[in-house]
């Protein structure tokens, strides 16, 4: 078998020059020794795409070179190796020539490997290069097999094929030119050989050799290699993974299919689909199926399917075409989750863990586990009924015409797609992705990792767990229900109140009313007068139809149940949104939209929305396993507790009972409205109800106003406004924004808000240390925290986009003026490097 013929190619950069006419000669290229084996390509192609950069292989050696015409002028680095997805650099290849003497073409390997950045060792005798080849593995075996008496190759091929490290090893063995072709290929092959090199001992011709082997063979090893990974993470994987060949043969099944589906691999493998009743597709979910894969889409949806044991079990499905050479689809993989509940996914992962441990472990502990997992087995026999059960019942549900409004706009767009332009199928691609995720209006949050703050108060306030320690309960003082002292004076109607608190109260309709200033006024006690004057002046007791007296009492007692020792959340805070709800409700835009109805609804639900806060957040009760914690399952922990103690302290007394002469159904729509509302103010939900705002709320408003017509399209737009969902999506904002308006008050309000915020957060993580809890706040350390530098992440986060919105909704103006100053005001204070609330005194 020849070398590598000489090649002058300039367009693949391959250039072999030389003055020794005999030595260059041009040769026969090498063949495969065996027919369908692995082709080598051409070297213009092979050598030009193969190295990074577009760096020529060969360079051109200036005229008058040496005469052996092998001069090797440039080094060239290898490119990573791309195999699908998959990207890794190979390590240095190392190549053994074998020779009993370092001749003209030992000496012309050597310079080769040189040449291409190869690892050479020469090796002289039979055992020694054996011992070589087990110690370091090499990738290339150049074997001289020209003098079979001094060095019989083909003895020494078998002794290195008998070695399992040499599955990916490529040997190849050097023959005289005279050697007659049909009698040396197949003993060859039948020793073990990979390739047969005529002897040619210049270097291009070696180094053209050794290129054609990288990029012909031992790449492609490589790549097979690389398999191995994917089908160990195949046959770990969790999700039940089935590959097919165009013809619908199956090909794979992982061990999670297996568990899955009651069939072994063996039952499967070679079959075609039709003989294996694992999918019992009606006639028209196959021909959806197939109309989608054939044109290389993938189908997604849920089929039944037939367990080996019969039974049939509702199943989500991924069928994914794979393109192949050609272009055409030559495999298919589904990939298929069980819709009844966990136990599948229960029995694979304990088969998966299995493998795990019988890897390592020893076999008496092997015989131990074993007996563990058919006490499994056993246990898992006993609950086959009520699993049936489950099953029938979602099979049922499955069937039933019953659709998300998600689901059918998913399915409006995929059925858009069939007829659809390539980008415009592509992007539609990409909706479908985003819809089909679960939080639809929460943004990824991605502060910089140089903003602590930021990354913990934004953490802080929108989950709602991170662990719960058993050791550690946390009980709120409130479990006793705090009634309304009769040591406490309180005012028998808006004509009793003193003249200081009068005075106080006296501008409580603009938005830069003192509420501290009340505070101090009424000795802490500031909702229950501003509560009488504001619900007096929004005739709270003709909407309801009760008297002033049981409002009085309601209103003491929701005050009683505000904790005062709390530096933030206590009656000055309820008071403030309320204050800042009846703002709002003055504005033209809100009273065009919601009724009286609407009206105390929102001030009820302002005035009880933090109603018994511990003065902890939702985190910290989770993490501390609190009784409230338990009986809400963690979710909205607060929010529901303020809730549904408002409900209970009111109706539980008769004399408080503000609700107690309403309609049932007027009732019903009330009760629904404030723990609507009060559950907005939970911070994890803050972004959906803002997006949602925007978008059901703005934007179509923008587009009524926009039309040039503002008489013409009032009319709608009051129609669009007052519709129910978005009543309800306007109520929610108003409290929202009124929950935390405190960046957006007068500067001197907002830094006594600030502080007041940050000693309960100081308090918080004093206390989760105290009692070993997960810090849920690490930068509000009282010792180190930048005050300055948590309103800024709040603002920035939670506050502008906010407001921004209300803002273009309800106009306020002298509102976003107050934030842009006191973020500013914050902004100088960080600039400073200044942690506190002030600059210090000039």
């Amino acid at each position: 078998m020849g070398c590598a013929q000489s090649i002058h190619a300039s367009e693949s950069r391959v250039v072999y020059h030389g003055g020794n006419e005999a030595e260059d000669a041009p040769v026969p290229a090498a063949p495969p020794l065996q027919p369908g084996g692995p082709r080598l390509p051409p070297v213009q192609t092979t050598a030009a795409s193969a190295r990074s950069c577009g760096s020529s292989l060969v360079e051109s050696e200036p005229s008058g070179g040496s005469g052996s015409g092998s001069s090797i002028v440039n080094t060239v680095a290898v490119a990573d190796i791309q195999f699908g997805p998959m990207r890794f650099h190979p390590d240095q290849l190392q190549v053994l020539l074998v020779f009993p003497k370092e001749d003209k073409q030992c000496n012309g390997f050597c310079r080769a490997c040189e040449k291409a950045g190869f690892k050479c060792t020469v090796i002289k005798e039979t055992q020694t290069a054996l011992a070589c080849f087990l110690d370091k593995h090499h990738d290339i075996i150049i074997i001289d097999h020209r003098n079979p008496q001094q060095l019989d190759g083909e003895v020494l091929c078998r002794s290195i094929r008998s070695s399992e490290l040499s599955e990916n090893t490529v040997i190849v063995g050097v023959v005289r030119r005279a050697v007659r072709e049909e009698s040396s290929v197949m003993s060859l092959i039948e020793a073990g050989f990979t390739r047969r090199y005529v002897e040619n001992p210049s270097a291009m011709a070696c180094y053209n050799e050794l290129l054609q082997m990288e990029f012909g063979l031992v790449h492609p090893q490589l790549k097979l290699r690389a398999c191995n990974s994917m089908f160990t993470a195949l046959e770990k994987s969790q999700e039940a993974i089935e590959i097919t060949s165009e013809d619908h043969i199956v090909q794979y099944a992982n061990p999670a299919f297996e568990t899955t589906m009651g069939y072994e691999s063996g039952e499967l493998i070679g079959k075609d689909l039709a003989e294996v009743p694992v999918n019992e597709k009606k006639a028209d979910l196959l021909e959806t199926i197939n109309a989608c894969i054939r044109i290389g889409k993938e189908w997604q949806g849920i089929c039944s399917a037939k367990e080996k044991n019969g039974d049939n079990v509702q199943q989500n499905v991924k069928i994914l075409p794979v393109i192949g050479q050609g272009g055409k689809i030559r495999h298919y993989v589904s990939i298929v989750r069980a819709c009844n509940g966990n136990n599948k996914a229960t029995k694979i992962a304990e088969c998966v863990q299995s493998d795990t441990h019988t890897d390592h472990q020893s076999g008496k502990h092997n015989d131990r586990r074993k007996s563990s997992l058919d006490v499994r087995t056993a246990a898992s026999r006993t609950s086959k009924v009520s699993s049936q059960r489950r099953r029938s019942s979602t099979a049922r549900i499955h069937s039933m015409k019953i659709e998300a409004p998600i689901t059918k706009a998913i399915n409006i767009i995929s059925a858009a797609q069939e007829s659809s332009p390539m980008p415009v199928t592509e992007a539609l691609d990409r909706v479908l992705e985003i819809l089909r995720t679960t939080e639809l209006y929460s943004p990824q949050f991605d502060a910089k990792d140089d903003d602590p703050h930021a990354i913990d108060l934004v953490g802080g306030l929108m989950s709602d767990v991170f662990r719960r320690p058993s050791r550690n309960e946390y009980v709120l003082s409130t479990k006793n229900l705090q009634q309304a002292s009769s040591s406490v004076i309180t005012p028998t109607s808006l004509h009793d109140i003193p003249s200081q608190i009068t005075q106080a109260m006296e501008n409580e309709e603009c938005w830069d009313f003192d509420i501290f200033e009340l505070e101090a006024a009424t000795h802490k006690r500031p909702l229950i007068y501003l509560g009488l004057k504001i619900f007096a002046r929004f005739g709270v007791c003709e909407v309801l139809k009760c008297s002033e007296t049981t409002l009085r009492s309601w209103l003491q007692i929701i005050e009683a149940n505000y904790h005062a020792s709390n530096p933030y959340h206590n009656s000055t805070h309820s008071a403030d949104v309320l204050h800042a709800t009846a703002y709002f409700l003055c504005k033209e835009r809100i009273k065009q939209t919601l009724d009286p109805l609407d009206e105390v609804t929102a001030l009820i639900a302002a005035t009880v929305h933090d109603l018994d806060h511990p003065g902890r957040t939702n985190s910290f009760l989770c993490n501390a396993g609190s009784e409230l914690a338990i009986l809400y399952n963690d979710t909205a922990v607060l929010e529901r507790h303020h809730a549904a103690l408002a409900f209970q302290l009111t109706t539980g007394d008769d004399k408080c009972n503000i609700f107690k002469n309403m309609e049932r159904s007027d009732y019903r729509s009330l009760r629904q409205s404030i723990i609507d509302m009060v559950l907005a103010t939970e911070m994890t939900k803050h972004f959906e109800h803002v997006n949602k705002f925007v978008n059901s709320i703005n934007k179509p408003l923008a587009a009524l106003e926009e039309d040039g017509e503002a008489d013409k399209n009032q009319e709608a737009i009051i129609t669009m406004l007052r519709t129910p969902d978005n009543r309800s999506l306007i109520k929610r904002m108003l409290i929202k924004c009124a929950d935390v308006s405190n960046p957006c008050r007068p500067l001197e309000q907002c830094i006594e808000w600030a502080a007041r915020i940050s000693e309960e957060y100081f308090s918080q993580t004093d206390e989760e240390k105290r009692q070993d809890l997960p810090v849920v706040m690490p930068v509000f350390d009282r010792n180190t925290c930048s005050i300055p530098k948590s309103q800024i992440s709040f603002i920035d986060y939670f506050i502008t986009d906010m407001f921004a919105a209300w803002d273009a909704f309800v106009d306020l103006p002298e509102l976003m003026q107050h934030l842009d100053n006191n973020f500013k005001y914050w902004k100088g204070l960080d600039e400073m490097k200044l942690r506190s609330l002030r600059p210090p005194p000039e």
